[in-house]
């Protein structure tokens, strides 16, 4: 599946998400391409401040060209978690995380940038923030066992391309909180960014 195809996907959901008045940002690995080094994914993530009356409403407007299923958005809402709208021509998925009362995730997305995904494209989305895509990652990076060398490799990304528009403060100050400090010291060493 090409770039510019992910692009529409990920407009057509949006744009159902801007019609119901459900706020969101992307995250993920398509957030650090859009702030980093781009690389090739099979899926995008956005979380997004979903509420339960919006289920039944994002099924009706999505399932004619999506695999989406109200019951689970309700699950997904009321356990704080995730759920899957899935492309039906492409079976590009979208994993779809439901904004949680954690301080860290309500400042991130608080925090969010309106943005278009690349040079090419006109279409403009809100992202997460450099900072807060580096931190999400260090995060998915340390509960993964800190093997996966996609995470790691997308921070880097994120901070060579970003390097002198950094909030270093923002950054160490949730590091901090996040227990994620060494990972993000090492990150900087790695990224060759004095952290001073």
């Amino acid at each position: 599946m090409k770039y510019p195809d992910i692009i529409d996907v990920i407009f057509r959901v949006v744009s159902v998400f801007e019609k119901l008045g459900i706020a969101y940002h992307i995250g993920g690995s398509l957030a650090s391409s859009a702030f980093g080094i781009a690389r090739a994914t099979l899926d995008a993530d956005i979380v997004a401040d979903i509420k339960l009356e919006h289920a039944s409403q994002l099924e009706e407007f999505l399932r004619e060209e999506f695999y989406v299923d109200a019951e689970m958005i309700r699950n997904a809402i009321k356990q704080q978690s995730s759920f899957n709208i899935i492309h039906l021509d492409t079976m590009f998925k979208i994993d779809v995380f439901v904004l949680k009362d954690r301080p860290f995730d309500k400042q991130a997305f608080l925090r969010r940038v309106k943005k278009s995904v690349s040079e090419e494209s006109f279409l403009k989305f809100f992202f997460a923030t450099p900072e807060d895509i580096i931190l999400n990652k260090l995060e998915w990076y340390k509960m993964g066992g800190g093997i996966s060398d996609c995470q790691w490799n997308d921070v880097l990304g994120v901070m060579k391309v970003q390097r002198e528009n950094l909030d270093l403060p923002y950054l160490k100050q949730w590091a901090e909180k996040l227990d994620t400090s060494r990972l993000l010291k090492r990150a900087f060493d790695d990224a060759g960014i004095s952290d001073v």
